[in-house]
């Protein structure tokens, strides 16, 4: 994908693991922000080797991961929830990026037939000991479709946007459903916080996402039948990025923010996260 050299939205770094710089870019016509440099595909694994990168695992210590490990609980209900009202039925469900299987588990317990996509073969073998099945990659379920396809905070670390976008549209069957959950760089966490801001996450976040953005990227054979927020992530984001800014480790002010953040959206609708929900055509 082709950026413009000269419009850099603003800097920031990996604070997660490497301390590298990266600059955002911004695609104007599509409101979109391109991280830059991007790693090559094949050392893109490596910026995930940690223990303490939380989605595939939750044996970490201290307050974010008990918050996390907390609202997750609560979390997979509410997605099997959504799942469940916009499907009208039971049937196959395929969940991208899908960790250590926790989502599956919920949905498979709940009657779906459920399928994943996973790359990291850690967690792979933490799904199978839950009767969980992952395959490797999305190509593995080429010329398949399914009633649902989901993906959780996945697309932003998905390299190849355009083709990749076309890949998963594909795996949905007509008249089926397309759940997409992705953080909102035009939230008032992510404008308060600027560079310092959790869900940029550079580099495993390779995109960041405008409401836009999501209608355009979306827009060939797909109707946005909603969009949901996901409340709880201005919290645990806000109190990632105090910890990048400041140092501290729990903040009663990051949570003001996250709280701030929820209250500002209900009259802009710009979330920390939303939730994008679409019907084939």
């Amino acid at each position: 994908m082709k950026t413009p050299k000269d419009t850099i939205y603003l800097s920031t770094k990996d604070y997660f693991k490497t301390q590298e710089a990266f600059d955002l870019v911004l695609d104007s016509s599509r409101d979109l922000l391109i991280t830059s440099p991007q790693p090559a595909q094949e050392n893109l694994a490596s910026y995930y080797q940690s223990q303490e990168y939380i989605s595939h695992s939750n044996t970490q210590k201290g307050g974010v991961p008990f918050l996390y490990t907390l609202v997750q609980k609560w979390s997979l209900k509410s997605k099997r929830n959504l799942v469940n009202k916009l499907s009208k039925g039971r049937g196959t469900l395929l969940d991208i990026g899908a960790g250590s299987g926790a989502f599956c588990e919920v949905a498979k317990q709940n009657s779906w037939e459920v399928y994943g996509v996973e790359p990291n073969e850690k967690a792979r073998k933490i799904a199978a000991q839950k009767n969980i099945s992952l395959q490797k990659s999305i190509a593995d379920f080429k010329g398949q479709q399914f009633d649902v396809v989901t993906l959780w905070h996945v697309l932003e670390h998905l390299p190849d946007l355009e083709n990749i976008i076309i890949a998963i549209q594909e795996l949905v069957r007509p008249n089926g459903i397309l759940i997409v959950a992705v953080p909102n760089y035009n939230s008032f966490d992510a404008n308060h916080y600027k560079g310092f801001w959790a869900a940029y996450d550079t580099p495993r976040h390779l995109w960041h996402f405008s409401q836009k953005a999501m209608r355009k990227l979306f827009s060939k054979n797909t109707k946005l039948l909603k969009t949901q927020p996901m409340l709880f992530d201005s919290f645990y984001v806000s109190l990632l990025s105090e910890k990048y800014k400041s140092g501290n480790s729990f903040s009663f002010k990051a949570l003001w923010i996250g709280l701030w953040s929820n209250i500002s959206a209900l009259k802009t609708k710009e979330y920390s996260s939303l939730i994008y929900c679409y019907k084939k055509a």
